[in-house]
Parts: C-alpha cells; structure tokens; sequence
C-alpha cells in the first residue's frame, strides 16, 4: 500500500507515530511562516503542517499545490495547538517530511464542499468530482449500510438471494418498457425487466419457497424527483404464505433497519384501507406523522344557495390547528396555492374561529352563524384554529385537498425528515378503468389476486373488485408494494381476459406462466420496496438522485457520459434496424 494510514484514522493516540497518507487537497493556507493543507480522502480528512523554519524549501513545493492535487505525504504525527473537537482527527496534524505529488488537477468548476457553489447540472456533469463531497459519500454510505442489513435479515430468514434476466420478453402491461435489439434474431426485441415479477413466481413453483434479490429495474416513464429510468429494488417473494405472513415478515424488515441503521425503534405499524386513506387524506401513500384528517361536510353545507357547494360532487376540509390568526394576505396565498395547476382547485373557502369565540368565514352571506357553528362542530375546531374547505368532483378534491394539507403541514413544521410514521395501505382496488381505451387496467399488475371474496365481481362488477394487496409508507412515501398472487390458471386466464386480452393474446403473452402453474403452483405472494426512494426517506431527503452514484437528468440523460447517443450506422445495420430521416436529423 501507498499509504499507513487513512486520513479518518488517526487521532492523538498516535502521537510521535511516523505516518504515510495519500489523498486529495481540500484545502490550504499560507500563514507566513506555517503552510497548512487539508489533506481528504473518503475516510476524513488530516491536517498537514509545513515549518519555513524547519524546511523551507518543502513549505515552499507545499505552497504550489493546488485543490484537489493527488498527493503522497510521510511525516510524524504530532499534538495541534488549535483543536478542532468537531473532526475525528481534530486533535492531530503531520508534520512533514516528504511529499509526492501523485497527479495534479486542473481548478474544479465547483467547490468540493458540502455547500458547495455548484447547481444541479454542472454537478452531474462531473459527477466524479460531486461524489468526493462529504454529503455524498454519507449518503452511498448509508445506501451500503441499508443493503448489508437488508441481506443480514433476509438471510437469517432463509430466504435465497437468486439473480433473475436483464434480457427477457416485452409485456404490455405497466409501464413502458426499454427495449433491446437482437442481433442475432433479426426483427425481435428484449425488454428490461421493469420487475423479476414472473420469474420470482416461477421460482416459487420451482421449489424455492423463499426468494429475494437487490436487483436493478428498468421503467421508460417520466421522470421527478423520486423516479430514475433505472433504478433499484429489494425484490421478495414466499410461498405458502398469507397476506398476514407477508405484512408481518416485511414490517420486520422496517423495524430491522430502523434499528440498525437509524439506531430507531419503532413499535406502531398502523393500516389502514385504501378507501379510508382516500377519505381521510386523499392519497394512498398518506403521511401521518400529523392528523389534519379530511372532514367530509356535504350533508351540512348543502342547499343553502352556495352553487360552489350545491353542485359539488364533494365538499371536504382540514382544520389547521392554532391558525385562526392568519392574516388576509396568508389566506391569499393559500388560495393561489390550491389554483396552481398541480393542485387543481378552483378556489378556497375558509372559516377563523376567533380566539373571542366568533366564526368569520369567506362565504358569510350564504351561512349565518349557527350554521357556521354547525361547521366547527364537524371538526372539533376549537378558538384559534381555522377551517379550510375545497369543493369539487370527489377524486380531484381530494388529491387537491392532500396537497393543501402537506403543505399545511410544513407551514407548521409537523412534517419532520427525523421523525417518522411507517404504515400498510391494504384492499386496493384490482382494476382502473381508463375512460379513453374505455378497458380496465390493473391497478398493480395482472398477476395480483382478488379478495376471494370478491372474486364473483369480475363477472358482475370489475370495479367493485379489491386486490389482495399492500403498501409500505414511510412518511408519506410510497417505499415499496406487494400483492398475493394468482396462482391458478383459470383465474389468471379470467384476469387477462377482464383487461381485454382475448385467449390467445393470454397465451402469447403469458402462457409461459400459466402453462407452469399446471404443475404444482403453490400458494404464494411477495413484495418490493424501492431501494434508492429508502434510502432516500432514511437520509432525510425527497429526492433519491444523491442516493444513486450516477443517476439520470430529468431528461432522462446521463449528461456525465451524454447518453443516450447515437450508434453508427454500421451497428444499426447488424442490427436490421432503419431509423427514420427526422431521427438522424435531429
């Protein structure tokens, strides 16, 4: 090795110890007679001293080092006069007596420092240079961290890390899908896997009863803050197991890795159904650190001449707690806020309960006071808190509600990275009807089962039908889903054919699948959680970019490496493929 030491490790315990670091120059500082560099590597970072008096013409080499040059130091450790307790190392510096200049570097176009001058996009671009900031490495650590205890808990489960193919068969269901050109069969495409899911349920019939791998997935879809075209996903799955086996198995992993990677125990793990998650808080993936519950008020508003709330589908609200004093201007914006077009709302009516005890609301010519009484009563509104209703068709208020109260919720700071409130949202419904293809789509994946109960409904009421399936939320994140599946053939034919497919389209499509479930498919059902948006949430973060070494752009685009790119014509060629004049115009 080039080096004794990393430049993390050593503290005044070393004292007198003759040491050899390497590492990047952070840092340096002409003091006159003293230099100073800050020597880093992905351990910490030492102080490095150099003495005019004692060698001048080593200070002098010292003083013509740029940031970030490589270098190659041997020198003695010895006590700093000023301690910085904040570092590991903070009580040390070497003094010294040889150094090595490994490779220079150009100036960097951004500090390396964790609040560095540097935007998103020139960040990306020399992402290697990014990933040597302190932030970064903390947040891969932490990634490495949450994947060595994920294994260490499945694995004294007896579940069987198996890898699955990249290269499998295009499906019409779920997302778009990346495909790849076969060289070899002219004319025919691979697809990369969105999910191992029919793999994983061929592994259960297989034998393999317990099943999971840290597997990379592919989505063409657009893109925000906590998706990537490419991403990661702790994939499960058991056999002869219930929904109950399964939520109990997975909450185990959440509380596994919150204590051993957040030094946290958690002890509720609420659910909740996805009917009552829409009711109470307008989203599937409700974040419950705070209440704010939605109340609904149809049955008391309505028929007193307000058209907003006559012709309203739905009129529901939240009440703010210790708000009632916000100022004309605050509720303005509020209600510039429910307009935006991400929201959606048309407007915004409030009610103060003053802290006198009287009610003022914005609709005060259609509602007298005992009716506005009536409103309070409704949300056990106390002097001092304030009332914010929406009214509208039933999902988009509600969604647009949602929105208002997260954002309720960070203006009163009740929505805390470092605190947190994991729960299951259970009994999805099966089907989405698309109202343009005018079909249902499967709200998971055609291979999720029904209620038993519910199975006579596909026949009478597709709509009515709810999916034997579950969420994981973390503070108002989606971390991951499962379902139990269809492990018999008529039922997935009879699933398949519910989503339009005619029989053969089943059989081409997946035939494979249900041809195997005609030998000894055993009951089973699984999960997966997105790796990177974890550690994301555990990191305190909404985006899960810094949690990924090299992630993509918005646009889909490494801007480090430029792809996607252009391949010659020649590779096209062996390829059969022929790209349209505008493509290479463009």
């Amino acid at each position: 090795m080039l080096r004794t030491h990393t430049c993390g490790e050593l503290t005044i315990e070393n004292k007198c110890t003759k040491v050899t670091l390497c590492g990047w120059i952070q840092r340096s500082r002409d003091l006159g007679g003293m230099t100073f560099i800050d020597l880093r590597d992905r351990y910490g970072i030492t102080q490095l001293a150099f003495n005019m008096e004692v060698n001048a013409q080593l200070c002098e080499k010292a003083r013509q080092l740029g940031r970030e040059y490589v270098i190659k130091v041997t020198g003695s450790v010895i006590e700093r006069s000023n301690k910085n307790l904040k570092m590991s190392t903070g009580e040390i510096e070497i003094l010294v007596d040889e150094i090595e200049v490994l490779n220079e570097s150009k100036t960097p176009p951004f500090t390396i420092e964790d609040n560095t001058d540097g935007g998103e996009e020139l960040r990306m671009k020399y992402r290697y240079l990014d990933l040597r900031r302190n932030i970064l490495k903390k947040n891969l650590e932490l990634r490495h961290k949450m994947s060595i205890e994920t294994r260490k808990y499945l694995n004294s489960l007896d579940f069987i890390d198996i890898e699955t193919p990249v290269l499998i068969k295009s499906t019409p269901e779920g997302a778009r899908d990346f495909v790849v050109p076969s060289r070899i069969n002219a004319g025919e495409f691979y697809a990369l896997p969105q999910s191992p899911q029919t793999f994983k349920q061929l592994l259960m019939i297989a034998g393999y009863d317990r099943y999971y791998q840290i597997v990379r997935c592919f989505r063409d879809e657009d893109l925000r803050a906590d998706r990537q075209p490419e991403f990661t996903q702790i994939d499960c799955e058991m056999a002869f197991v219930t929904q109950e086996d399964i939520l109990t198995t997975f909450e185990g992993l959440a509380k596994y890795l919150f204590k051993n990677v957040k030094g946290l125990e958690i002890h509720d793990f609420p659910r909740i159904s996805y009917s009552d998650a829409m009711k109470y808080y307008g989203s599937d993936k409700p974040d419950i650190r705070f209440d704010m519950k939605f109340v609904e008020l149809n049955n008391i508003v309505k028929g007193k001449n307000f058209k907003v709330f006559d012709d309203a589908e739905l009129v529901v609200g939240i009440c703010a707690k210790g708000c009632g004093e916000y100022s004309r201007k605050q509720l303005d914006e509020l209600t510039e806020f429910v307009k935006r077009p991400q929201v959606g709302a048309t407007g915004l009516v409030y009610l103060r309960y003053n802290n006198d005890g009287t009610l003022k609301s914005s609709v005060d010519k259609f509602y007298d006071e005992d009716l506005l009484k009536k409103w309070a009563e409704a949300f056990d509104a106390k002097p001092g808190d304030l009332i914010l209703i929406l009214a509208g068709a039933a999902e988009k208020t509600q969604i647009a509600l949602s929105c208002l109260r997260l954002e309720m919720g960070n203006r009163l700071g009740l929505r805390s990275p470092n605190k947190y409130a994991p729960l299951w949202v259970v009994d999805f419904p099966l089907l989405e009807w698309d109202e343009e293809t005018k079909r249902f789509y499967a709200k998971h994946h055609p291979f999720t089962s029904p209620k038993p109960e519910d199975i006579p409904l596909l026949d009478t009421n597709p709509s009515e039908v709810r999916a034997n399936a579950y969420d994981m939320v973390i503070n108002g994140v989606e971390i991951g889903g499962g379902s139990i599946r269809i492990h018999d053939k008529m039922l997935q034919k009879k699933m398949l054919n519910t989503l339009g497919f005619s029989d053969e389209e089943a059989q081409i499509q997946f035939g494979f699948l249900m041809n195997a479930f005609e030998y000894g498919a055993p009951p089973h059902g699984g999960v997966a959680f997105g790796f990177d948006r974890w550690c994301a949430v555990f990191g305190g973060s909404d985006s899960i970019r810094d949690y990924i070494a090299f992630p993509k752009n918005n646009a889909a685009r490494d801007i480090m490496i430029d792809s996607p790119a252009k391949i010659s014509s020649l590779q096209l060629d062996e390829l059969n493929i022929i790209v349209k004049d505008i493509v290479n115009k463009k």
